[in-house]
């Protein structure tokens, strides 16, 4: 179990690099602190009993979830008022475009073309899937280095082995990921 100090520690630690995860998927500095301070709370309340090694899975786990909860909040907020903006039109005469009255912030969400949106959503789907078929040890160093930026030291002690074979795992999971995405027109 991890003790309030060790939680402590490593809400500290993390802070920063889930704030960065968080602006760039939402690009809102606003709802990214929120975001993250959710998933902190979370985290705190529902599995602060969990040993210190599990806790940056945990953490990394419910912050993707956050994300994607905010998503889905925004789509519902998005499609109520474009049902509500129906009700703005007074008189036939009138012209009443919902876009003229609610501007997206340039940059963020709602400024995306659904077409923008969906090839995203799509791409961020297809990295997923293949992390995931990376083999575990090459996933959790991949995952570590490159999602929680974690260095190399850091990265070795969480799972219990040396510093090169980290680099190894990392190396080896950047090759495999590059020539999985490259197979499917991805070029990132």
């Amino acid at each position: 179990m991890a003790t309030d100090k060790e939680l402590s520690d490593f809400l500290e630690d993390i802070e920063r690099r889930a704030f960065k995860q968080a602006i760039y998927a939402v690009r809102k500095e606003e709802s990214a602190l929120d975001i993250v301070q959710d998933a902190m709370i979370k985290l705190a309340e529902k599995y602060g009993d969990k040993p210190a090694a599990e806790l940056p899975m945990l953490f990394q786990r419910i912050l993707q979830n956050t994300i994607r909860d905010y998503f889905r909040r925004e789509k519902v907020r998005t499609s109520w008022i474009s049902l509500f903006s129906s009700f703005g039109k007074q008189d036939d005469q009138e012209s009443f475009d919902a876009l003229e009255v609610i501007e997206a912030e340039e940059g963020s969400y709602g400024a995306e073309t659904g077409q923008n949106r969906l090839e995203r959503s799509q791409i961020l789907n297809i990295i997923e899937q293949e992390v995931q078929n990376l083999p575990s040890r090459q996933r959790e160093a991949f995952l570590m280095r490159y999602w929680q930026d974690l260095n190399v030291s850091e990265t070795a002690t969480i799972m219990g082995c040396s510093e090169g074979s980290v680099k190894t795992h990392c190396s080896r999971a950047t090759h495999t990921l590059a020539t999985a995405l490259r197979a499917k027109g991805i070029y990132l």
